[in-house]
């Protein structure tokens, strides 16, 4: 059977995680589509001030009080959805929860329930999917991250996480090809994203969590993930900051470890102490709709690089990979010459340059000129 995708205001969507961050802002843009939806999160209370909100201004909805660390968290989820709508027509896995702090320092049984809802919940999610839309067709996105391909210092056991999303949804994507069912698989790697995400996290850290920048809207996930909803997309990486990442990570591996132990370490710290160690997702539902997180700096509210890469112009899509491929084989050549790898800013202070540019990319926070809402370059 050949693939086919509905159009986004005549497809029924589950959201996994809907309650904050990415999956709260992704319902709310579907529900303005037209899309019906089946929301899913821990706290009842926020689902359901949700679902009221989306059917206030017209939408349709309904959710499920579900863990998906539960084993038959997702078969729950499927039945409600067949049972409300009568099936669904993409799943979105989007659930997820964090740990900072150092690998020696975090509980073995703290690991574990993080795989159990980052890893398991997810292929859970997508198995029950997938069982339903082979016959009639569908999507199954997966929401990953850049740390399916790079690790981010202090964020080891999260990164691994992802890194097993990654490869799980390969393999799943390859198995229903080769059964020729007609299922788009997506993997969405999103980079810095504003949302509650570090202040939900379980923190073993000596100040409170924060991101590095560059960070983006959630708002450029979402539209990512209602892109493939409609449209078969193999992965996208939403945001060009994080791309340049995943692009160190492969033809500057050594490089990009020296950047995590001596500069990203100290941007993902924030300059204030840590909340109690039991405020945290990890272990008991946070109970409120939260979008945005505590990015103390400029959020970028689009990427470019995002629109670029879900773009219908295949024009469009090969001038920005050959346009990548160009900017970063110059920033390697200057790298090295050693004309710009290691420099130094006048703090001394190590900073990374965008690609074949002059202006720093990754250490904004580090430059004793540095204006949180200073532009972040939006690098390919």
């Amino acid at each position: 059977m050949a693939l086919h995708l509905k159009k986004l205001k005549d497809q029924v969507i589950v959201i996994t995680g809907a309650s904050s961050g990415i999956g709260l802002v992704t319902a709310r843009l579907a529900a303005k589509k037209g899309a019906k939806l089946v929301l899913a999160a821990r706290s009842e209370v926020a689902l359901r001030q949700l679902v009221d909100e989306i059917k206030q201004a017209g939408g349709q909805a309904t959710y499920v009080v579900a863990d998906v660390s539960q084993p038959d968290a997702a078969r729950s989820i499927a039945q409600h959805a067949q049972h409300t709508f009568g099936g669904f027509d993409t799943w979105v896995n989007n659930a997820g929860v964090s740990i900072y702090g150092k690998v020696e320092d975090t509980p073995i049984e703290d690991m574990r329930k993080l795989f159990d809802v980052n890893f398991w919940g997810l292929v859970n999610g997508s198995l029950e999917a997938a069982k339903h839309l082979k016959q009639k067709g569908g999507a199954i996105i997966n929401v990953g991250s850049i740390l399916s391909d790079v690790t981010a210092i202090l964020q080891t056991i999260y990164s691994a996480s992802k890194h097993a999303v990654k490869g799980f949804t390969d393999g799943l994507r390859m198995e229903l090809e080769m059964d020729g069912a007609p299922v788009s698989v997506t993997l969405i790697q999103p980079a810095a994203i504003d949302t509650p995400y570090p202040i939900h996290a379980k923190n073993f850290m000596e100040r409170e969590a924060k991101h590095a920048p560059p960070a983006y809207a959630p708002e450029t996930v979402a539209k990512a993930i209602l892109h493939c909803c409609a449209t078969h997309e193999r992965s996208v990486v939403v945001g060009g900051g994080g791309r340049a990442f995943i692009g160190m990570e492969h033809w500057t591996p050594g490089l990009l470890d020296k950047f995590m132990e001596t500069s990203f370490v100290k941007q993902e710290k924030a300059d204030y102490p840590p909340r109690p160690i039991h405020q945290n997702a990890l272990d008991r539902p946070m109970g409120a709709l939260e979008e945005r997180g505590n990015y103390p700096g400029h959020t970028r509210e689009t990427s470019y690089y995002t629109e670029a890469v879900t773009s219908k112009s295949p024009v469009l899509k090969t001038a920005l990979a050959v346009g990548a491929g160009l900017a970063l084989a110059t920033w390697l050549s200057k790298a090295k010459s050693g004309s710009s790898d290691g420099r130094r800013t006048s703090n001394g202070h190590s900073t990374l340059y965008a690609a074949g540019g002059t202006e720093p990319t990754f250490d904004y926070a580090q430059r004793p000129d540095y204006n949180s809402q200073a532009k972040h370059y939006d690098m390919p």
